[in-house]
């Protein structure tokens, strides 16, 4: 096949990849998901006195603009909290933005803002939270003796030594005043409906936004083995160490009955993923599921896709193979980039290496728009990327090796740019071979 040919097949790749990575965004759409919800559960609102309006994280607007056309002259109180990206106007209701990837001072106001919201509630009422990803940082309300640049500092350390999401938020519930099951004890005795889009594996309520609604999973002693296994414990801040120590003597006022609380899943990367597969089968002879939930480290992540590819070559008709989860960087350099970004960049030069012998494109991307701390989503690469990256001066091992993946990725024109998406139910990867 020559090269003209190959690079034609090339863009036919890439764009329906983005296609289907538009459609498995639009499978969790929120605003959908909320109002399927609440219109089966429209007869919990008619009886409810009062309803209290809690919506966090990145889907925050439009999941709290889809709930009020169901909740009308109930609202007793409103409280939205989001990113800057996703910020919408709601007529009525202030939206506070709080900081992510880390907390800032938008996120203590939200933190704030929503306890006394849920102290608001009478027995009568309904408190009806909306929570999607993000929300772990968004809002911030650190347990006593415990400030702002302490989170930060322990958020940073837990990122950067590549802890995953399970590992992270099993640390960060231990020093909160709401997550880890604790804004439901702020509304015990008062019926309490939490509907979630999950962006974590298994969709499991007591990780997504470090489940403030749901009973923990895990406790001190669990935290402290993450702690441990990244040698984090000893550098910790003195008052995260009183905090441990405070919590190791039995010391905890967590909610210990979630009678009162139903968490309901409405969104989730399982149900993207399988939009996708459903999608991809149209055109694709064969459709592969490469794993339930990708995630580790992103180089093994990168070398087994890889190496599912060059045996699925093999195989006669156009190939799918789609993948959906989180994995984790090591950060060693001091460039720009994301997870998503630098996956891409590792799968291209491991193509590089040992080449697919058909025309592919594959794309790893953040439903939520944002990878990391760019304004990439992540990226869709070819077999022409490296070439383009060093016709342009770069090299992209180096690039690789200082975490900066941003810049090469801009060089071959692969950065993967939505937008913010209003959505967050982790990140999808795809990998089309003709």
């Amino acid at each position: 096949m020559s090269l003209d040919c190959s690079a034609s097949c090339w863009g036919e790749l890439r764009t329906h990849a983005f296609d289907l990575f538009r459609q498995a965004i639009a499978a969790s759409n929120p605003e959908a998901a909320v109002a399927s919800a609440l219109k089966a559960r429209e007869s919990d609102i008619a009886g409810a006195r009062g309803i209290v309006l809690i919506a966090l994280g990145k889907a925050a607007c439009l999941m709290a603009g889809a709930a009020l056309r169901f909740v009308g002259d109930k609202l007793r109180r409103a409280c939205v909290v989001t990113n800057r990206e996703n910020v919408l106007d709601i007529e009525g209701i202030e939206i506070i933005v709080g900081g992510h990837p880390l907390p800032d001072e938008g996120s203590l106001r939200g933190g704030r803002a929503i306890e006394e919201a849920a102290r608001s509630a009478s027995p009568e009422d309904l408190v009806l939270l909306l929570i999607s990803g993000g929300g772990s940082a968004l809002v911030c309300a650190p347990a006593p003796g415990i400030s702002l640049a302490d989170k930060v500092a322990l958020n940073e350390a837990l990122v950067r030594c590549g802890a995953d999401i399970s590992e992270i938020n099993a640390v960060r519930q231990i020093f909160s005043r709401l997550k880890g099951g604790r804004l439901a004890e702020l509304t015990s005795g008062v019926r309490t409906l939490s509907l979630i889009l999950s962006d974590v594996p298994g969709d499991d309520v007591a990780a997504i936004a470090s489940g403030p609604t749901a009973k923990p999973a895990t406790g001190v002693s669990d935290a402290v083995i993450v702690l441990r296994r990244h040698n984090l414990l000893q550098s910790l801040p003195r008052s995260l160490r009183r905090r441990l120590d405070f919590l190791g003597a039995g010391e905890d006022r967590a909610c210990t009955s979630f009678d009162h609380v139903e968490n309901v899943v409405i969104g989730s990367n399982a149900i993207s993923l399988q939009r996708m597969m459903d999608s991809a089968k149209e055109h694709y002879c064969t459709v592969i599921k490469a794993a339930d939930w990708l995630s580790g480290d992103v180089a093994e992540a990168a070398l087994a896709l890889h190496h599912l590819a060059l045996s699925t070559a093999r195989q006669e008709g156009p190939v799918a193979i789609v993948a959906g989860g989180e994995t984790t960087v090591r950060v060693r350099g001091s460039g720009r980039g994301g997870r998503n970004q630098e996956l891409a960049l590792r799968f291209a030069l491991l193509n590089e290496r040992q080449p697919i012998w058909r025309p592919w494109a594959f794309l790893s991307g953040g439903t939520d728009g944002r990878d990391g701390p760019t304004d990439a989503a992540g990226a869709l690469v070819d077999p022409g990327s490296t070439g383009r990256m060093r016709r342009h001066g770069c090299k992209p091992e180096a690039h690789l090796n200082n975490n900066d993946s941003y810049p090469a990725l801009t060089a071959s024109g692969d950065l993967l740019l939505t937008g913010p998406t209003g959505t967050n139910v982790a990140d999808l990867q795809i990998l089309l071979m003709q």
